[in-house]
């Protein structure tokens, strides 16, 4: 694809365009919406190996620049050991302390370098094995080497990719998260001058502290006695660290930090974001696209809907086990799950197992993927088990056909089912704890068996939806802070 000077860098890690749904289904609405704006794109991916895009590219994106963190080995170059020496040390006190100043200290490093390095070059230099053994012996003396050392290298071989990636010309460089998009975004803005800021769905250092804590590929953990005092306790302290230093620096350098909801904005301050730079833009959705559809409910058989992927994130066992307590006092209840089953085909089997354990195989069925339109016409009530979520669309989709919602207190589910307080104090349904058949059940007999409540709750959703989140309005939002950031 042709470069050209774009008005705005979109900068993504591991989604636009090779994903479909999610960060990417909005980055590509957001895209279409802004014809007049153009967009470069920098998508950062784990190797060099071809990904097929599975979104097309609209005409506005005028190019598009992939990052692998890994590339493929090639033998190193050698560059002068006190060159390569100062670069270490800087790499080690990034990891250690994170920032702007030090980020501005490892751009300006290499870019004084004579040619251009990779992250081979770096890594396999001889100066660089002896600083990584100061900093092992410093701080992780009790771990085994091996795995510190591969930790080290895909930490600080993401960073150098990053660092030395081609960078698009643009006016405005706007990422979608921290971490390594994060850092190329701090990079963009401190190398070109030009505003950078980030647009947080979910927060990423959270994410990245929940999966490194579970991770079974994590080396040995490190058994420290009565030791409390300990800057890096175990391989895990070390990847932790990492991430919130790429935070650090991305949050230091980004103005504005906008969050889709007020708990993440929370989340934001206390993981270092100035509160001065935050905002909150909320995701939208077009209302109209519902409004000429018939009601095709049935009133003897009500129907209760999750719409969702059939992955453990969604936790659609809890979802089925609710089915099953709802069902014993009222089997004239529908249940279906919509959503894709061929991401975790081991999952799914254990899903329509568990639906054939509990009974419930004439009553619950497993559409697969579906077009909502054509769903939503038929659904009394929706349903949402999820383990993590940050703004679910089909809170809104439901909302906007006056569907009511059973979901947990995740993400900004609350605040959508729940309103912002004040005169915005009407429910839209029900908000239930984590992992809880128990009260998930409670919540589908409480609704499903009060058609009044349903309807009330129902209309309360529509409402919030057209006054709070609608897609024009969200669309425009985004143009005005593009010009504005531009302007600067």
């Amino acid at each position: 694809m042709a470069r050209d000077d774009a008005d705005i860098c979109l900068i993504v890690e591991g989604a636009y365009p090779y994903v479909i749904g999610g960060v990417s289904g909005w980055l590509q609405d957001l895209i279409t919406n802004l014809p007049d704006v153009r967009f470069a794109i920098a998508a950062i991916k784990a190797s060099d190996a071809p990904m097929p895009f599975r979104l097309a590219l609209p005409p506005n994106v005028v190019s598009i620049t992939e990052i692998a963190l890994a590339p493929q080995a090639a033998m190193p170059r050698r560059f002068p050991d006190a060159v390569v020496e100062a670069i270490a040390d800087a790499l080690v006190a990034f990891i250690a302390v994170g920032g702007a100043a030090q980020l501005r200290t490892l751009i300006d490093l290499v870019g004084d370098m004579p040619r251009l390095p990779t992250a081979g070059d770096i890594l396999s230099h001889p100066a660089t094995f002896a600083r990584l053994r100061r900093h092992y012996q410093a701080m992780l003396p009790k771990a085994s080497f091996h795995h510190y050392f591969w930790a080290m290298r895909v930490l600080l071989g993401g960073l150098l990719a990053v660092l030395t990636a081609p960078l698009p010309r643009a006016r405005v460089y706007h990422t979608i998260s921290t971490g390594f998009a994060g850092l190329y975004a701090a990079r963009a803005g401190l190398q070109t001058g030009r505003p950078a800021f980030i647009t947080e769905h979910g927060i990423y250092l959270l994410e990245r502290q929940i999966e490194v804590m579970m991770a079974d590929w994590i080396g040995d953990q490190v058994d420290t006695g009565l030791e409390l005092e300990r800057s890096v306790r175990d391989l895990r302290d070390l990847w932790v660290r990492a991430f919130t230093s790429y935070a650090t620096a991305c949050y230091q350098v980004c103005d504005p930090i906008v969050a889709l909801y007020g708990d993440n904005t929370a989340v934001q301050h206390r993981l270092g974001a100035p509160p001065a730079r935050t905002r909150v833009i909320p995701n939208g959705i077009d209302s109209a696209r519902f409004t000429h559809l018939a009601d095709m409910r049935d009133p003897a058989h009500p129907m209760v809907a999750l719409l969702g992927r059939v992955v453990p994130i969604k936790d659609i066992k809890t979802f089925i086990r609710a089915a099953a307590i709802v069902h014993a006092e009222r089997p004239d209840i529908r249940f279906a799950v919509l959503g894709p089953e061929d991401e975790d085909p081991e999952y799914a089997a254990e899903c329509t197992q568990l639906v054939a354990d509990l009974g419930l195989g004439d009553v619950l069925d497993f559409a697969g993927r579906v077009r909502i339109e054509a769903w939503m016409p038929r659904i009394d009530l929706l349903v949402l088990t999820s383990l993590s979520e940050a703004q679910p669309l089909v809170i809104l989709e439901g909302g906007a056909c006056g569907i009511p919602v059973v979901a947990p207190d995740v993400g900004s589910c609350r605040e959508m089912i729940e309103g912002r307080g004040g005169a915005d104090s009407g429910h839209g349904g029900v908000v239930t704890p984590l992992v809880n058949p128990a009260a998930t059940a409670a919540g589908i007999l409480r609704i499903a068996g009060d058609p009044a409540m349903r309807q009330a709750m129902g209309a309360v959703m529509r409402e919030r939806v057209r006054r709070d989140y609608d897609h024009g309005a969200i669309i425009g939002a985004y143009r005005d802070l593009y010009a504005e950031l531009a302007a600067r």
